[in-house]
């Protein structure tokens, strides 16, 4: 801890002989006598040592600077990177899946419409009703409001198995999530 009394008790005066016009002759006269006392060689060293401190010294002034320059650029390309909204798809809630389906039962008469979730599963049991397949599929297509459909599975033809027709259509709203 530090000692206010030993601060009073500094003889000031005694600072007074390192600022005095001798003192400047005496730093001068162990300068000039230093290559005699120390060596060249060991002067030498001393000077290869701060010429290499010096320059480690101005190449990272210069590193600094470059890093400097480059957030600033960085910076600058971030703040002009426009906020861009992401989209998603969100299912549709199944109960306006299943309104929706119940609805279409009753104008395709002959078709199986069935939904499940946000999936709605559309067959016929013959190719002699592809007309009426085809139209319940538009349909679903322009079906509910903001609707995004996707054909998950279509199948028409003898490969299908037990109904020669059917699609399976998976129904998602889209929406925009603002940036931030």
């Amino acid at each position: 801890m530090f000692d206010i009394n030993a601060l009073k008790s500094f003889d000031w005066r005694s600072l007074k002989k390192f600022t005095s016009a001798q003192s400047a002759e005496d730093l001068n006269a162990f300068l000039e006598s230093l290559p005699e006392t120390v060596g060249q060689t060991m002067l030498i060293i001393a000077g290869v040592t701060w010429a290499a401190a010096g320059a480690l010294g101005l190449f990272t002034t210069i590193q600094v600077q470059k890093l400097t320059e480059l957030r600033a650029e960085f910076e600058e390309a971030e703040a002009l990177k426009p906020l861009v909204p992401s989209i998603q798809d969100v299912a549709v809630n199944k109960n306006e899946v299943a309104q929706f389906v119940d609805k279409m039962a009753k104008v395709y008469d002959g078709i199986s419409v069935k939904g499940s979730g946000a999936s709605i599963l559309i067959s016929a049991s013959s190719t002699a009703q592809f007309g009426r397949f085809r139209e319940a599929v538009g349909h679903v297509q322009n079906g509910g409001s903001g609707w995004r459909v996707n054909i998950d599975r279509l199948c028409v033809g003898r490969e299908c198995g037990k109904n020669p027709l059917e699609a399976t259509l998976k129904i998602n709203k889209v929406s925009v999530k603002r940036p931030g």
